[in-house]
């Protein structure tokens, strides 16, 4: 794998974070408020949303004003930009 691709993969990764906290908002924000601290919150939202690290705390800094409709598709709009950049779409 190239540093191109390398590059797509992991913005496509926390995008894919970002749509999933979207979609699962009130999940996300319930698992939130039960963590004793920002440590725990990380590790219940990645289990929740099946996702690493990176992009369990690109979740919990996530801005209100990205839980918008328009704001969700084109989160979407940009995976899916980013996933035709892949030899394997994936």
């Amino acid at each position: 794998m190239d540093e191109d691709e390398r590059r797509i993969r992991d913005q496509l990764m926390v995008v894919d974070a970002l749509v999933r906290a979207i979609d699962r908002r009130d999940e996300v924000f319930r698992m939130i408020e039960a963590s004793e601290d920002a440590d725990e919150a990380i590790r219940r939202v990645g289990q929740l949303l099946g996702v690493g690290e990176l992009g369990s705390r690109v979740v919990l800094d996530l801005q209100f004003r990205r839980l918008t409709r328009d704001q969700r598709r084109a989160l979407a709009s940009e995976a899916e930009e980013l996933r035709s950049k892949l030899p394997d779409g994936q």
